[in-house]
């Protein structure tokens, strides 16, 4: 008897758990193809606008003063390939649960976290003319940011 109970059990997550995996699998791939999930991977601006949400912010962009030197990456994610990586990853979650099922703010928000991102990386393109900035204590006070005087450069005049 208990040899069947045993098969029965080994059977049952035989079947069940493989079933169960192969679904999540399926749901999660079909989700990654039918959100173009690979464009999310590239460093093409446009794929900012796989989302509606996106598309004043990618026609500001495209009016701005960086348009020419800076797509959406350079400003947005970190440079190096693991913190690129993981920020797309969460953000991409992120994003993908609140654009889901809602809950997020209109005009879309920049969070904390990707504002220092966003702060390093100005500073980092900027290194030589803002270097005195830098240094006199009002950025790492918090006070002040980069975006706080020039908030038009990357994404065009608010409305």
């Amino acid at each position: 008897m208990d040899t069947v109970k045993q098969w029965m059990k080994t059977s049952y997550m035989g079947i069940v758990l493989p079933a169960v995996m192969g679904l999540l699998v399926g749901a999660g791939g079909y989700t990654f193809y039918f959100a173009h999930g690979w464009s999310y991977l590239s460093n093409d601006p446009a794929a900012c606008v796989n989302c509606h949400i996106m598309r004043d912010v990618y026609d500001g962009w495209s009016k701005a003063s960086h348009h020419a030197v800076a797509v959406c990456n350079d400003c947005h994610v970190p440079k190096d390939f693991f913190g690129k990586y993981l920020s797309k990853g969460l953000n991409g979650y992120h994003h993908s649960k609140a654009f889901t099922l809602g809950g997020f703010h209109e005009p879309i928000m920049i969070k904390p976290h990707n504002s220092a991102i966003l702060e390093d990386n100005c500073l980092r393109c900027h290194e030589q003319a803002v270097s005195l900035i830098a240094h006199d204590g009002l950025l790492e006070s918090g006070e002040w940011n980069c975006v706080h005087c020039h908030q038009s450069v990357g994404h065009g005049p608010r409305k």
